[in-house]
C-alpha cells in the first residue's frame, strides 16, 4: 500500500468530482430463481459506470449500495442540482477509490424504488403493478442479480467488491457465492448476521409501515395515497441506531426550539425536530414496500445458518484477499461483529486486514470523511491497483520508483 497520496478530507466531497454521469439499464428475460423458491420472470437493473475498463479487464470494482442508497454512487446528474451520489466523496478522480484507474460499476438492488424492478412496478406476466406481492428477495438474490449484470457488460471477474452495511453483507455473499469472481473483498460496518436488537428495530419500523391506515395492504398506489406516517416513523427509528449518543449530543445536546416547554406533544427540543424534518423528506422519495422487503432481506442474512451457525465453515469456500473496517462507536454494527468475521476467515488462513477507525460518527461513520478511514481505504485499493499491473509496472521500474512509499 502507499502512503502520501493523501488528500484533505474537507476537500474530498468537491475535488476532481466526475462530472454528469448518466444512468445505463438491462432487461434480463431470463427468470430469476430466488431463495425464497419464488422467481421473477423478467426484470431490469439499472446501473452506472465509473472510469474505463483496462483492455484485461481486470479493473472493475463493484460497489454494493446500502438500504437507503441507489446505483447512484458518485457524480452529479445534468441538469439536477444537489444530485451528487451517496458515496461522492469515495468515488471519483484522485479519491480513495480512484476512477483514473479503476472501472467502479454501481448497481441498484432489485425490489428498491431507484429505477431497478420493484414494487412499484408492473408484474411482466400479469400486467398488473407488484405492490405488495412483489417477492421477497435476499441478499443472495441480490448477488446472483449483479452477477448476471457483470456477465453482460463483460466483467469475468471483480477486481474487488466493495460496499458498508447491508452493500457489506452483499460483498461478503459474493465471496462465497462467486468465489473466483473477485480478487478483493471490503466489508464495512457491517456484519454477518443480525443480532436480536437488530431484529426488532426492524420489525419495529416495519410495523409502522403496516398498521399506517394508508398502507392499504401494499396497494396504496391504486389508492393514490403514501403512507407517510408509517414511513416517516420507521425513518426515524432508523436513524436513531446510525447515529451515535455522543454524536447525537454534540448536534443536539437538550436545546430546545423555543426558550420554554410547550407542555404538548408537539417538536420541543431541536432533536425532535431534526428526526421530523429527516423523516418528511424521506418519506417524499422512498417506498414504502421496499422498505418492508430490504428490511427483511437484512434479517435473513445469515451464511452460517447451513453449516451449524460455523461462520468459518461458510467462509471456507472463499479465495478473495479482505479489508474489514468498523467504527468504535457503531453500536448498530459494532467493532465485534466485524471481528467475527476477521476471526472466521483467520480460521481459513485468508489474507485479512482489519481496521477499526475511530470517531463519533456512529454506524453513519462509513459514509463520513474520516481522515483515517479514507486513507486505509486510498491505500488498500493502490494495494488492489499494484497487484493487477505487476507485470506491467515491473517492466516500468515502478515498484523501485515507489519503494520508498510502500507498506507492507
Amino acid at each position: 500500500m502507499l502512503s502520501g497520496f493523501f488528500m484533505s478530507s474537507n476537500n474530498l466531497n468537491y475535488m476532481n468530482d466526475l462530472g454528469y454521469v448518466e444512468t445505463k439499464s438491462m432487461k434480463f428475460h431470463e427468470p430469476l430463481k430466488l431463495q425464497s423458491g419464488s422467481q421473477i420472470s423478467e426484470y431490469t437493473l439499472v446501473y452506472e459506470t465509473y472510469g474505463e475498463l483496462n483492455a484485461t479487464r481486470s479493473n472493475a470494482v463493484l460497489v454494493c449500495h446500502a438500504l437507503n442508497a441507489s446505483h447512484h454512487v458518485a457524480g452529479e446528474y445534468e441538469g439536477q442540482p444537489n444530485s451528487l451520489g451517496w458515496w461522492n466523496n469515495m468515488v471519483g478522480p484522485k479519491k480513495p477509490l480512484d476512477t483514473d484507474k479503476f472501472f467502479v460499476v454501481g448497481i441498484n438492488n432489485l425490489g428498491s424504488c431507484f429505477g431497478s424492478t420493484g414494487p412499484m412496478h408492473k408484474n411482466f406476466i400479469t400486467g398488473k403493478l407488484y405492490g405488495a406481492n412483489f417477492p421477497l428477495v435476499t441478499v443472495e438474490d441480490w448477488v446472483h442479480s449483479q452477477a448476471r449484470l457483470a456477465n453482460a457488460i463483460g466483467i469475468e471477474k471483480f477486481a474487488a467488491i466493495i460496499g458498508g452495511s447491508l452493500g457489506g453483507m452483499q460483498a461478503l455473499a459474493w465471496s462465497m457465492l462467486y468465489p473466483d469472481k473477485l480478487g478483493f473483498c471490503l466489508v464495512i460496518a457491517s456484519t454477518s448476521t443480525l443480532s436480536a436488537q437488530n431484529i426488532a428495530f426492524n420489525d419495529v419500523a416495519r410495523q409502522a409501515i403496516l398498521s399506517d391506515p394508508d398502507f392499504h395492504n401494499g396497494d396504496f398506489y391504486s389508492h393514490k395515497v403514501v403512507p407517510k406516517r408509517g414511513l416517516q416513523v420507521a425513518r426515524m427509528i432508523g436513524h436513531i441506531t446510525y447515529l451515535s449518543d455522543n454524536e447525537m449530543a454534540k448536534k443536539f445536546g437538550r436545546d430546545t426550539k423555543e426558550q420554554s416547554y410547550k407542555f404538548d406533544y408537539g417538536i420541543d427540543f431541536e432533536i425532535e425536530s431534526y428526526l421530523r424534518y429527516t423523516a418528511e423528506k424521506f418519506s417524499e422519495y422512498f417506498d414504502a414496500n421496499t422498505y418492508l422487503l430490504m428490511t427483511k432481506a437484512l434479517d435473513y442474512f445469515d451464511p452460517a445458518r447451513n453449516f451449524e451457525g460455523d461462520l468459518s465453515k461458510a467462509l471456507s469456500i472463499t479465495q478473495a484477499e479482505f479489508l474489514l473496517i468498523s467504527f468504535t462507536t457503531d453500536w448498530r454494527f459494532p467493532p465485534e461483529r466485524s471481528k467475527e468475521i476477521v476471526e472466521a476467515l483467520m480460521k481459513n488462513d485468508r489474507k485479512v486486514t482489519y481496521s477499526e477507525i475511530k470517531t463519533s460518527h456512529g454506524h453513519d461513520a462509513f459514509l463520513k470523511n474520516n481522515f483515517h478511514y479514507m486513507s486505509v481505504i486510498r491505500a488498500y485499493f493502490e494495494k488492489i491497483w499494484l497487484k493487477i499491473n505487476k507485470k506491467f509496472l515491473k517492466s516500468k521500474n515502478y515498484y523501485y520508483a515507489q519503494r520508498e512509499n510502500c507498506w507492507n
